[in-house]
């Protein structure tokens, strides 16, 4: 076991962002499965309405998090460390504050047009406008803490790790706040707001 974590140790020292990268993108790409597998195959409770894993998805959310999100979040944190050293408390407000405000925005832009795109969708920004603010109210309430505990306690090189791990829950509700879309767009509307 201590050659594997020598092994990790070795790959995260000598290509942070490939490994960072790869790591953040599969565990993206694992929130998409878990979902497609507890909608599609768990939770259903008659076999002839199972329906199969739609791979294509799979495909889009492993390009959204592997070349879009893992390169764009190992290179805010290195600049936000950079930017605010240190643990004291007001860096860390700062840290949260720049983060949840400045980060989430255009994580949130860049998720909802870039699968619109990716899907085809004639309107690029219809699910942007419509889940923009519900989405980034639930992020609020998931990130702020999440990011406290990783600014006080995570050391720098492993952030992007812990953002995954957090991330596959996180991308496991953005996932169900999209299929909910996909699936019924009045019904959807009116629990988003109401969440």
């Amino acid at each position: 076991m201590s050659r594997l974590f020598n092994a990790v140790g070795i790959l995260f020292k000598k290509h942070p962002f490939i490994t960072n990268s790869a790591v953040y993108g599969s565990l993206y790409v694992g929130a998409e499965v878990s979902q497609q597998f507890l909608t599609k195959k768990v939770l259903v409770e008659k076999d002839s309405l199972k329906e199969d894993i739609d791979y294509p998805t799979i495909g889009r959310y492993a390009v959204m998090g592997t070349a879009v999100y893992a390169p764009t979040l190992y290179q805010w944190y290195k600049w936000l460390d950079r930017t605010f050293p240190g643990t004291a408390k007001q860096v860390i407000i700062k840290k949260l504050v720049v983060d949840q405000f400045v980060l989430t925005p255009f994580l949130l832009t860049v998720f909802y047009t870039g699968m619109a795109v990716m899907e085809g969708a004639d309107d690029k920004f219809l699910e942007l406008r419509q889940k923009f603010i519900p989405t980034f109210e639930k992020s609020c309430m998931f990130w702020l803490p999440a990011q406290l505990f990783n600014f006080v306690l995570i050391a720098p090189r492993f952030r992007v790790i812990y953002m995954g791990v957090c991330g596959f829950v996180w991308v496991n509700i953005l996932c169900w706040i999209k299929r909910q879309q996909a699936n019924n767009d009045t019904e959807t509307k009116i629990t988003v707001n109401k969440a």
